[in-house]
């Protein structure tokens, strides 16, 4: 289904309706609340978003309302991560008679398929890399001028100061991970959503569960992961705020490894929590990871 979804967002900067007549605030909707958050960046007081995924929602495992069918029918502008995170998505737009074209804006990034993994089976956690995001807000202002060329500078200032944010942060992170001596760069959490951080910081995750929380780990998975935290000396694992903490709490046990604190790999949390945004979200995560990492 991630291949569709592909196909749809190459077309969807083509096919949003442009916003005439008298000017209105642009009424958005985005899949999860990590992509939300950056549509508001970009799209500032032009732009309404609304997340379907709530705060501390899991977006492998989301069942869609009567509401969000309601919210995605009134949309002028629809976003979505793609690479098949959102798989409820075909369900939603066929229960709400959606025939429009969701923004796709994942689709200018190179996919990372894990090493073992099956062919079609690649990573859709984009967002953990912060370049990513930087290709993500590209997107997003072009997909913005398209729906509304008469806000079109606005949407361009706040993309631009937005990518000069995400730049910083990029640098901040790769500055304080470099720090760490490489051979304790180790991080065990629940699933294996953070193999962008991974791949762009250096760091190594390990994870009993696979890419979607959909997956199950078996006993066999379940038994390797445990040598090799032995063999590794992880001494600190971290529960995510959308995933269900029994089975990396069941590694844990096994290994004697202690909690971390908790990440947020793929939800934010609600105003007021220690992730509301994702710039927030990505210095959490590395002040957490930087804190077990460090040598005592």
């Amino acid at each position: 289904m991630h291949r569709l979804f592909s196909l749809l967002g190459l077309c969807g900067l083509l096919s949003v309706a442009p916003v005439h007549a008298q000017a209105r605030t642009l009424r958005a909707v985005a899949s999860f609340t990590v992509l939300a958050d950056v549509v508001a960046h970009v799209g500032g007081t032009h732009v309404t978003v609304t997340s379907l995924v709530p705060p501390d929602g899991d977006p492998h495992e989301f069942e869609p309302s009567p509401d969000d069918a309601r919210q995605l029918r009134q949309a002028d502008i629809v976003f979505m991560s793609g690479e098949g995170l959102e798989s409820w998505f075909g369900r939603l737009a066929h229960a709400a008679s959606y025939h429009g074209q969701p923004v796709i804006v994942s689709s200018a990034i190179q996919a990372y398929t894990p090493p073992g993994a099956q062919q079609a089976e690649t990573d859709p956690h984009v967002w953990n890399s912060v370049p990513n995001v930087v290709i993500w807000t590209n997107t997003i202002r072009d997909a913005l001028i398209a729906a509304d060329p008469e806000d079109a500078d606005s949407f361009r200032a706040s993309a631009s100061a937005y990518v000069t944010q995400l730049q910083a942060l990029d640098q901040d992170i790769r500055s304080r991970i470099s720090a760490i001596p490489a051979d304790r760069r180790r991080v065990l959490t629940s699933h294996d959503a953070f193999g962008y951080y991974g791949r762009a910081y250096g760091v190594t995750f390990m994870a009993p569960q696979g890419l979607s929380t959909e997956t199950e780990a078996s006993a066999g998975n379940v038994a390797t992961l445990i040598r090799q935290i032995h063999q590794t000396g992880i001494t600190t694992y971290f529960m995510e705020n959308a995933t269900d903490p029994r089975l990396v709490q069941q590694v844990a046990r096994a290994t004697g490894a202690q909690p971390g604190g908790e990440l947020y790999a793929e939800a934010l949390s609600p105003p007021g929590g220690p992730a509301p945004d994702y710039i927030t979200m990505m210095r959490h995560n590395t002040d957490l990871m930087v804190a077990a990492m460090r040598p005592r």
